[in-house]
Formats: structure tokens, C-alpha cells, sequence
């Protein structure tokens, strides 16, 4: 099992970037398919982003593609989340979360380890 621990969030303006990092301790981080979410108040957990053990896929959700980039550095345990045009509909608690294998999954149930979450506020 992972244990996760997000960094990074904030208030931001729309248009403004940020940039969240998660770091992993446990066991082999580079085990793990590592994965972005997020939940805004009264919605359902969104997939944001996934990459692949070693970096070379990525998937990413429709309404961030184009504005975020989802990395990992395997040499210190840490996947980032490069959130740039930030909106509005950004705003929400973004969860960095894993699984094992090696297929990318977008739905928060395929995930068994989930970190506290970190609050992204975009402010107009």
C-alpha cells in the first residue's frame, strides 16, 4: 500500500497556474499507475489525470486536456499536476491517488490508495 501526501493547492485567478505534487512512501513507487482526482462541493469525484510506471502514457479528462500535465519522477517518489489557464470549474479538493498494474484507469474505484486531498481554489 501507498501512502500519499498532496502539496500545492491554493487561491489562484482565473488564468493563473499551479502546480501540485504528491510524494509516496511505501513500497516500489515506480509500482504504480499514479492518477490525479478531483470532487467539487455537491459533485462526483472527476478523473483529472493518470500516467503511466514510467511516464511514457498519459490520460487526461476531457475539460482539463490542453491545460494540465501530469508528470512523475521516479528517482524521488513524486508525480506532479501542472494546472495552467486555470477556471472557475477548477475549483475543487484534488486527490493524488494509485493502483497497481499497468493499465490507466479512470474510474476512482480502480484506485486503492488515495491521498488526503489538497483544496485548488480559482478565484474570478
Amino acid at each position: 500500500q501507498a501512502q500519499l501526501v498532496e502539496s500545492g493547492g491554493g487561491l489562484v485567478q482565473a488564468g493563473g497556474s499551479l502546480r501540485l505534487s504528491c510524494t509516496a512512501s511505501g513500497r516500489s513507487f515506480n509500482n504504480y499507475i499514479m492518477a490525479w482526482f478531483r470532487q467539487a462541493p455537491g459533485k462526483e469525484r472527476e478523473f483529472v489525470a493518470a500516467i503511466s510506471l514510467i511516464g511514457g502514457r498519459t490520460d487526461y479528462g476531457d475539460s482539463v486536456k490542453g491545460r494540465f500535465t501530469i508528470s512523475r519522477d521516479n528517482a524521488v517518489n513524486t508525480v506532479y499536476l501542472q494546472m495552467n489557464s486555470l477556471k472557475l470549474d477548477d475549483t475543487a479538493v484534488y486527490y493524488c491517488v494509485a493502483r497497481g498494474g499497468a493499465v490507466l484507469r479512470r474510474n476512482p474505484s480502480d484506485y486503492a490508495d488515495w491521498g488526503q486531498g489538497t483544496q485548488v481554489t480559482v478565484s474570478s
